[in-house]
């Protein structure tokens, strides 16, 4: 008869080694292929032999291939939904100085990735599931900066009108790979706030916008 010692040694032996691979380390590998080759590409085979581990290393972590898509649209919403809702929260001294935080979604990849939202927007022309996410994430960040314009009194119908100019146009930003560069699109800012706002931005709020930029 075993002892519980050779029964944990026994499990140990024919689990496959799988210790320098981890559940993130696999939804990297998929973000990567969904963001370069879209959604089709993220297959269970080939994220192992990029890992360099058997498929078996998979079922550690996920059940199937339609758990580990669940997981990158958990990312996707987690990233990009949630921090783009979390910079319109943010305590600001005017309506332009808030404009500027979701601007930083547009400009920071590590804030907001707009590649990832672009390939989840794919996504979902093939996906009615994924599209009907996509379609209440785009709900919930209009509501978010319907919010942020009445909270500087702006009445209901100019927030709403200003919330869909501002959104819109950071989506389509992206979607319609413009080619400018980083410092072409800051020359623009005062402009930018000033149409979405209806008030000229503080000195202050363009030279902080201009110091984030510089540090990325």
């Amino acid at each position: 008869m075993q002892t519980q010692g050779q029964d944990d040694l026994q499990k140990q032996a024919s689990q496959p080694s799988h210790t320098k691979v981890t559940r993130h380390d696999w939804l990297r590998v998929a973000h990567e292929l969904l963001v370069r080759q879209g959604e089709e590409a993220v297959k269970i085979q080939a994220i192992g032999t990029h890992l360099g581990v058997s498929r078996s290393s998979f079922y550690w972590y996920f059940n199937d291939r339609k758990d580990l898509l669940n997981a990158l649209l958990e990312h996707w919403q987690e990233q990009n939904t949630r921090a783009f809702i979390e910079q319109t929260q943010i305590p600001s001294a005017t309506i332009t100085e808030a404009v500027c935080r979701v601007f930083y979604c547009a400009i920071d990849e590590r804030l907001f990735s707009t590649k990832l939202d672009f390939a989840v927007r794919e996504w979902g022309r093939r996906s009615a599931d994924v599209m009907a996410q996509v379609r209440q994430s785009d709900r919930q960040c209009l509501d978010a900066l319907t919010d942020m314009y009445l909270r500087f009194n702006y009445v209901q119908d100019d927030a709403e009108i200003k919330a869909r100019m501002l959104y819109f146009t950071q989506v389509g930003y992206h979607l319609v790979d413009l080619q400018e560069s980083l410092q072409q699109r800051v020359h623009y800012v005062r402009g930018y706030l000033l149409g979405f706002t209806g008030q000229e931005p503080l000195t202050s709020e363009l030279e902080a916008l201009l110091d984030y930029v510089a540090q990325l």
